[in-house]
């Protein structure tokens, strides 16, 4: 599992602690508020491995990819 991913959703977490080779002090997710909603629905080999992005910790769905047309 690659940390700097959320494991919802598969997009970048945006996670300061993920994308730092050393300790970091401050993340948004370090106060975000988690929809418990959502931690229970993962598995739980991907619990406690690496960060929800802001939207799935919030328990939005992740904006849909926007296709060549639009």
């Amino acid at each position: 599992m690659n940390p700097s991913r959320c494991p919802c959703c598969g997009r970048r977490n945006q996670c300061a602690q993920a994308e730092s080779a050393t300790p970091v002090s401050d993340c948004w997710c370090f106060s975000a508020a988690i929809d418990p909603g959502v931690l229970d629905s993962l598995a739980p080999e991907q619990r406690n491995r690496a960060c929800l992005c802001p939207a799935c910790a919030r328990g939005l769905a992740p904006p849909k990819p926007q296709s060549a047309a639009d």
